[in-house]
């Protein structure tokens, strides 16, 4: 088995991450992309972290990374995930992608015609993996080991809203429900601490720094794509085109 296209997408909470994930599992054939979501890797409820009275599930140490470690050496030694992995976040429901079913069959026509007379890509497959810390500073190292980088991005206000939506999560142990005053307590001042530095004046509503994602490879999601899944599902098929072309 050839080592898999690792594409890791990360991004805020509510950003369309997983959304994203999901879209491109359906243009795909199956056969040549499967998804491990970060959000697999949670501690025990028990084990999440306390801060201010609060469990704290969006910080590095709420995540199991010696567990992440694991999994993606398998993924990269064998392309495909770990049998002992099973994932309870596509037990989690996302909102309405809005994007319009013959705006997908184009897409899959389009993705199809790739792997043709491409004996290099029979067996080789694309592991997408999606999560809110991917590309931070204090995951330089699990940041390196992905092929393809998609940062997509939301405004604060865009990412409350979504997020406050949401009925909850399934968890370990469990269910957890955000409670109130959560998303400006915990997930935003959050996201904002470990990906200042992305974006020029490390101020996160701003453009992203060029030189800084040029140099970690990361591709940032265009403007035009804030809160429009087609514009974002065509940027990054786009952007794994040009990358599975080159492989």
């Amino acid at each position: 088995m050839k080592t898999p296209l690792l594409l890791g997408i990360s991004g805020p909470s509510s950003s369309g991450k997983t959304t994203l994930s999901r879209l491109l599992r359906d243009i795909f054939p199956p056969s040549k992309l499967f998804i491990l979501h970060l959000d697999d890797f949670y501690l025990t409820d028990a084990e999440i972290p306390i801060r201010n009275g609060i469990q704290d599930w969006d910080c590095l140490e709420s995540l199991n990374l010696p567990q992440l470690k694991e999994a993606l050496q398998h993924i990269k030694q064998h392309g495909t995930s770990p049998a002992w992995l099973e994932s309870k976040e596509d037990q989690n429901s996302v909102g309405e992608h809005g994007v319009d079913e013959k705006e997908l069959e184009g897409l899959r026509q389009k993705v199809s015609t790739w792997f043709e007379g491409r004996p290099e890509w029979e067996e080789r497959r694309i592991c997408v993996v999606d999560g809110f810390l991917l590309f931070s500073e204090d995951m330089k190292e699990i940041r390196s080991l992905f092929d393809v980088k998609l940062f997509l991005r939301t405004s604060y206000e865009t990412a409350k809203r979504r997020r406050e939506a949401r009925s909850g999560y399934v968890t370990l142990e469990g269910f957890w429900e955000d409670p109130p005053g959560y998303v400006d307590e915990v997930v935003w001042p959050n996201y904002v601490k470990d990906h200042r530095f992305l974006f020029e004046d490390n101020h996160v509503e701003k453009e992203l720094k060029e030189e800084v994602c040029r140099n970690i490879g990361i591709h940032g999601m265009p403007r035009r794509a804030e809160g429009n899944m087609t514009d974002c599902v065509e940027w990054a098929v786009g952007v794994l085109e040009k990358a599975i072309k080159d492989a």
